[in-house]
């Protein structure tokens, strides 16, 4: 049996450039960041592909064709001849449907479990292509490490290495579909977004310029998602008022949203003290990388 981690992503930005005349796509510009824990995957490679999925959030996931998991799985195995697939066992933690990419990361890791029972070198581009076909936010996460993602997710930077940051990720509970979040920026096809230009984020920079920087990007996403959920609202100003807080911000398309803290310590007495306070939230306190 092979395992590993679906960690969460986090974007820390999320800038709408526009929208292509050529596909309909959104184009984006997003710094991405990945937690220390989320989804656990295992594979006991066989012939047959099958799917397993328990844990807290595995009704909301699914185990369907549909899971971004076999997707992958049968995207690899187009690409690939005589591909050696197998049971795969998903222990979902992460809430579904949520802006942290949990699928897309369950998607990420089946592929790096697929190449290591076949063998297939990380730089294979066939892994890049499969990650492709199954969902724009696959690529980011096939190397769980910080970076910039742009265009519909396919152009990927290399790995940042961006100092450790402590931060509060916080979910309501409310499950927000990506559509009609992005149906309510209301760009057509071939507009361009109005908006300043992302913040320069430089590979191993300081804790201190990279909180400056950070706090120039924005989520674009945030106030249109927050329209669909009003909850966004409250839980960004329960992250902006905890003590020791330098940033909060919605990830994705939400409702998940996050801050980030001056030190580990706070922001794990921060997790503490609004989970009293709000019981019924998913509340972590993690390390963003």
């Amino acid at each position: 049996m092979l395992t590993t981690r679906a960690p969460a992503k986090i974007n820390l930005t999320l800038h709408v450039l526009g929208r292509r005349a050529s596909d309909g796509y959104h184009e984006l510009e997003s710094l991405v960041a990945f937690t220390g824990a989320g989804d656990a995957l295992s594979l006991t490679p066989a012939a047959a592909l099958s799917l397993e999925v328990v844990g807290p959030t595995a009704q909301a996931a699914g185990a369907g064709p549909d899971n971004l998991v076999l997707r992958a799985a049968r995207e690899l195995s187009a690409r690939v001849p005589g591909l050696t697939l197998g049971a795969f066992r998903l222990t979902k933690l992460l809430p579904v449907a949520a802006g942290i990419g949990g699928g897309s990361s369950d998607a990420a890791a089946a592929l790096r479990l697929l190449a290591h029972a076949n063998g297939l070198g990380e730089s294979d581009p066939r892994l890049r292509e499969a990650a492709r076909a199954t969902g724009s936010d696959v690529p980011v996460c096939l190397d769980p490490r910080a970076k910039f993602m742009r265009g519909a997710g396919e152009d990927v930077s290399a790995p940042l290495n961006l100092p450790p940051l402590p931060a509060v990720l916080i979910n309501p509970g409310v499950a927000v579909e990506t559509k009609p979040v992005f149906q309510r920026l209301g760009l057509s096809p071939g507009e361009r977004a109005d908006g300043s230009a992302h913040p320069a984020v430089e590979p191993g920079m300081e804790r201190e310029a990279l909180w400056r920087a950070l706090a120039r990007g924005r989520n674009d996403l945030e106030h249109a998602a927050a329209i669909e959920a009003p909850v966004i609202g409250d839980v960004l100003a329960v992250l902006g008022g905890a003590k020791g807080s330098r940033l909060a911000r919605m990830s994705g398309s939400g409702a998940t949203c996050f801050g980030l803290f001056t030190t580990p310590r706070a922001a794990v007495k921060a997790s503490r003290a609004i989970k009293a306070a709000h019981p019924g939230w998913w509340i972590k306190s993690a390390v963003l990388r």
